[in-house]
């Protein structure tokens, strides 16, 4: 490794932007308008790693408060792999965050060595690819999340996620290109959900409801976003077998697998009433 040239720095919104490139180029598919969610997370919470002044490597470290992190975009450009610049890279961000209970999704051909990094398994997810189209349901409360008053979305989404995130998702749900819509029952949110444009097709997540019937309502109101002849892609946890089943039940395929693995304890978190991720990225 020519370790004099090698240098690591915080991402700039450009650099981000040629991370997401290649996370297209790995195959993730990332949505067309993401980077102003994940960079306003925590605009520290992305590094990359130069050869002079050229762009080798990223990760994303993102810091959502001094107790939980959320590790991805880990890519090393294919020539520089196997010199040790990924692992610098790698050490510099768990740095970062030291001291937080960090999580990530992995892939499969890495999972070992996160293994070796301290971090362990807690259950696997799934992608799900079908096709969008359809009518939207009448008569089941369906609302804009954008003209609620935020506080709803936020307090609904704290029993999903293990630490508060109401920057990332006030940008999340007002993302460019997007619907975000969920169900209100006896004047409560009861589900939410999101569909956004993605490179190919469009991906539902997060898909959040209080229980299957109305998980498919939402589901079947944002598939209506896109057209039939459009791929969609959802992301379920395997361990809810309840969200398993309505991808299959809409004609859905697996198309590849991740682990969600931590550091520390696994957050106490509604997995049971997850039925799509938010973004395998960000958590």
């Amino acid at each position: 490794m020519a370790e004099e040239n090698y240098h690591i720095k915080v991402m700039s919104k450009q650099d981000l932007a040629k991370a997401v490139d290649w996370a297209a180029a790995e195959g993730w598919n990332p949505g067309l308008h993401d980077i102003e969610s994940f960079h306003a997370a925590d605009p520290n919470g992305f590094l990359m790693g130069f050869l002079g002044d050229e762009a080798i490597a990223s990760i994303s470290v993102v810091k959502y408060d001094n107790s939980y992190g959320f590790l991805g975009f880990y890519i090393v450009k294919p020539e520089f792999r196997g010199k040790g610049y990924g692992l610098k890279l790698w050490q510099a961000g768990l740095k970062y965050l030291e001291g937080c209970n960090v999580g990530l999704d992995g892939v499969v051909e890495q999972q070992g060595n996160y293994k070796q990094s301290g971090f362990k398994l807690a259950y696997g997810n799934i992608r799900f690819e079908g096709f969008g189209g359809g009518d939207e349901p009448e008569g089941i409360g369906l609302v804009d999340l954008n003209e609620l008053p935020f506080s709803e979305v936020q307090d609904y989404d704290s029993a999903f996620f293990p630490t508060e995130r109401h920057v990332f998702l006030k940008h999340w749900i007002g993302q460019t290109g997007s619907s975000a819509l969920g169900i209100k029952q006896a004047g409560k949110l009861v589900g939410y959900g999101v569909i956004r444009p993605c490179r190919n097709g469009f991906k539902i997540g997060p898909l959040f409801a209080n229980d299957a019937l109305l998980a498919g309502e939402l589901f079947l109101a944002l598939k209506s976003k896109a057209t039939p002849t459009d791929n969609i892609y959802l992301d379920v946890p395997e361990v809810n077998l309840a969200g398993v089943a309505l991808a299959e039940k809409y004609s859905m395929e697996p198309v590849f697998t991740t682990a969600r693995m931590y550091t520390g304890e696994t957050p106490e978190i509604s997995v049971n009433r997850t039925f799509g991720v938010t973004t395998f990225e960000l958590g």
